[in-house]
């Protein structure tokens, strides 16, 4: 029976890359990639083949492996794994570059930067110091070639091979016998007694100070050049000089070259550095000291190198989140580092952390990730967004907290594309139509009356016909003013999603009742957009043919990209909606409902001006959570580039305080009247001025399509009937006189302003004809009963005590 020997190497877990060696430092060692058979993962292997005859040398590379596999430090070359064999040794450690590579491949980008240097030094001379003060051994090989650099950016020392114990034990330095290594040899080893007074960290030092030259001006070419400084910085020369003296025994300790480097204006003491230091030890920090860490994070992350944003930040903000209590201050940071991320990496890293933000209850979290959604959106896919973020956003319309709720409309912007046929038609637009008809806040109104402007494109043919008209037309005729406004505009943004007939009975008539709106921004929209649908219409009827162009995209299936030229068209083409709604929440607290954002209308001469209703104010809400970056966060999106906030809503508001609803003739023949809603003198609730929107379940019972206008008076003659084109006869009277004759006698004609002229239609005249009728009825009647009684006691005569009653 034939027994095979098992080859050790092919039995080993770890493979090497068929790419060509690194290289690796002077002597036997040769760096090659390779990677971990079991999950792919990188590793760098270092090689040395056992050959005949280098015996010395042979027990220098096993003495750095032993060496290598029992030293553990953050700043030493890490260990994974080894084999030894009559034939080779292979040194598994984390995948690393050598630093001569690395820096001449960052200065070739020209992404080298200083503050990159001096954390990179700070890593070498703290390994030095573990070296030298902690475990008693000289390292007796520091340079360029001994030093290493991971994915992060992080620099590691290894070239244990000449490493040997400063207290004697095991005998002295071995030797070298490679010219390139004896060059970073101090000067007192020349002396051939050995007699020089120094420290045992001397050596090191000096050759610290070989490889501080070389990291700034290349390799080193003889020792004398390191007399001359070259491009080191100012702040380091002077400790530099000390590390390169004549004199050992004035070199400094490792530790105390740190101390003086970290000292203030020293080279060590940036933002970099203290941001690493921090974050080796953060998992003692204390909450409060994370929390103030992580809000200053974000302002620094920019001038951070990118590998290291990616492999050392990132990993500990994931941490902070997953197991700390760092909460949303994590968030800022981590869409900063995640645009370094790939696709797939950002899928794999932060997505999963996103949607379990998303179920979190604190309201910080919740509105910093609804502020920040455009960084993120993109790498969500629709199955994600339907089934575990939509279900989450849509409880922020129910929150009492405005800022939540005006960030939720806000996100719908971008989460639109994304919902399905049910999300998006039905659970969406089902929330809108209560916002738009009861929410307290006005410029909230607003704001889900332009959202619903931009995403109705996205929607599908019946909603947009069944919802589009109904709601624009409710937002005309919302008591805040920059709502009309955005009615208006919604019309305008959407112009190519309705029917000929649509614009000619729907639409036009509710626009046509905004050209006597008492703002003047109200009035000059409804003109435009009067005008435009004019144009489509006048167009049409020129020429019939045109009629399937114009109507091209009503009947079309929902598409990202119908609305486009619209909204391009009504001045709507900005990158999201912006408001100024916290600001507004901030600066009036105990803001009343929205009734009290109707803007003050003109009392006519010879009416007395009614008193306005007292209103009571709402309770401040609760959660004040808003911290002092969520301000700022909150100022900056109010300044973006949108129409809406070229209103002056703070002053809308103000001037709203002392008017409700006064019955004046603007109240009676105005915008109350064109709304289909009756007088009432005392308070109006909610509901009761948004009738049409008492049932919230159904949509179609949300947005309800206007009420046809009433017929007019008998008598009153059709506008058709009228001589419109040629001269009228001189003994034929004003064809509008009859609108008139109802009039009191005493009232005089007034055409001086606005408010000055009587805008009252039959309809009002009429109800007032009918209720003194019913008046003069009343008092008639109980002038009959006072008689009937009167005339009863006096054929009766006084009843006697005790007398029974028998009629």
């Amino acid at each position: 029976m034939w027994f095979f020997a098992r080859d050790p190497v092919r039995d080993f877990p770890f493979e090497l890359s068929p790419e060509l060696p690194e290289g690796g430092p002077p002597g036997p060692w040769v760096l090659h990639r390779g990677r971990k058979k079991a999950t792919g993962s990188p590793v760098s292997i270092f090689v040395y083949d056992v050959k005949p005859g280098v015996e010395e040398q042979t027990q220098v590379a096993k003495a750095a492996f032993k060496r290598l596999k029992t030293l553990r430090h953050p700043n030493i070359l890490a260990y994974i794994d080894g084999l030894e064999t009559d034939r080779c040794l292979h040194i598994v450690t984390e995948a690393v570059t050598p630093l001569g590579a690395y820096l001449k491949a960052r200065a070739e980008a020209g992404d080298l930067r200083e503050l990159e240097l001096s954390w990179g030094l700070h890593q070498i001379v703290k390994a030095l110091s573990f070296l030298v003060n902690d475990c008693s051994l000289i390292h007796n090989n520091v340079c360029m070639a001994a030093v290493f650099v991971d994915r992060a950016g992080e620099w590691k020392l290894g070239g244990l091979d000449y490493m040997y114990s400063a207290q004697g034990n095991g005998g002295g330095p071995p030797r070298k016998g490679i010219p390139e290594l004896e060059q970073y040899d101090p000067p007192e080893l020349a002396d051939g007694s050995g007699r020089a007074v120094r420290e045992k960290w001397s050596a090191d030092m000096w050759r610290l100070g070989c490889l501080i030259w070389e990291v700034f001006n290349g390799p080193l070419p003889r020792a004398a050049a390191l007399r001359n400084p070259g491009k080191i910085p100012k702040s380091l020369v002077p400790h530099y000089c000390e590390l390169v003296g004549a004199n050992p025994k004035v070199r400094p300790n490792p530790a105390r070259f740190l101390q003086n480097c970290r000292a203030p204006g020293g080279f060590m003491n940036n933002r970099f550095v203290e941001t690493n230091l921090f974050l080796e030890e953060i998992q003692i920090k204390e909450p409060a000291e994370k929390q103030k860490f992580f809000q200053e994070l974000s302002k620094s992350l920019d001038s951070f190198p990118e590998d290291f944003c990616r492999h050392k930040v990132l990993p500990q903000l994931l941490t902070a989140f997953e197991f700390g209590s760092a909460g949303a201050v994590v968030l800022t940071p981590l869409f900063k580092v995640g645009k370094f991320l790939g696709a797939v990496e950002y899928q794999r890293k932060i997505i999963p952390v996103v949607v379990k933000m998303f179920s979190s209850t604190d309201r910080a979290m919740r509105i910093r990730l609804l502020q920040q959604m455009e960084q993120f959106i993109q790498y969500l896919d629709e199955p994600t967004v339907n089934t575990q973020i939509f279900p989450h956003v849509v409880h922020g319309f129910l929150d009492t907290n405005p800022a939540i709720r005006e960030q939720t409309v806000k996100s719908m912007l971008l989460l639109a594309p994304k919902l399905n046929e049910t999300n998006l038609n039905v659970e969406l637009m089902k929330h809108f139509a209560r916002l738009q008809a009861k929410d307290e806040q006005g410029p909230i109104r607003c704001n889900t009356t332009v959202c619903l402007g931009k995403i109705g494109s996205y929607l599908s043919a019946g909603t947009r016909h069944r919802v589009l008209t109904s709601a624009f037309s409710r937002a005309t005729k919302d008591p805040f003013a920059p709502s009309r406004v955005a009615g208006v505009l919604g019309f305008a943004a959407t112009h190519n999603l309705y029917s000929m007939n649509d614009c000619a009975h729907k639409i036009l008539p509710v626009l046509c009742s905004l050209t006597v709106d008492p703002e003047r921004a109200v009035r000059d929209q409804a003109f435009k957009a009067i005008r435009s649908f004019l144009s489509k219409l006048e167009s049409v009827s020129e020429d019939p043919t045109q009629l399937a162009e114009a109507e091209k995209d009503v009947h079309a299936a929902s598409s990202p990209g119908m609305g486009g030229a619209a909204a391009s068209w009504a001045g709507w083409a900005v990158t999201g909606v912006s408001s100024l709604t916290s600001k507004l929440i901030r600066a009036h607290p105990t803001a009343a409902p929205a009734e009290t954002n109707v803007p003050q209308r003109p009392v006519p001469e010879g009416l007395p001006a009614p008193a306005p209703t007292p209103v009571p104010a709402t309770p401040t809400t609760s959660g004040h959570w808003e911290t002092q970056e969520e301000s700022k966060d909150a100022e900056e999106d109010s300044t973006a580039a949108d129409r809406w906030d070229d209103e002056d809503w703070g002053s809308l508001e103000q001037e709203a305080e002392s008017v409700l609803a006064q019955q004046d003739n603007w109240s009676t023949g105005g915008q109350a009247s064109w709304a289909g809603q009756t007088s009432n003198p005392g308070h109006k609730s909610q509901e009761s001025d948004w009738s049409s929107w008492e049932a919230e379940d159904a949509w179609e019972q949300g947005w309800q399509e206007p009420s046809p206008p009433e017929p007019p008076p008998e008598g009153t003659r059709l506008a058709s009937e009228y001589n419109w084109g040629g001269p009228e006869p001189s003994d034929k009277g004003d064809p509008f006189a009859a609108l008139s004759v109802c009039r009191e006698a005493g009232a005089q004609p007034r055409r001086d302003s606005w408010g000055d002229d009587n805008w009252e239609g039959l309809e009002a005249e009429s109800r007032q004809a009918k209720a003194e009728l019913a008046r003069k009825k009343r008092e008639e009647r109980k002038r009959e009963m006072e008689a009937k009684r009167t005339e009863k006691k006096t054929a009766k005569g006084p009843m006697k005590l005790g007398t029974r009653k028998l009629d």
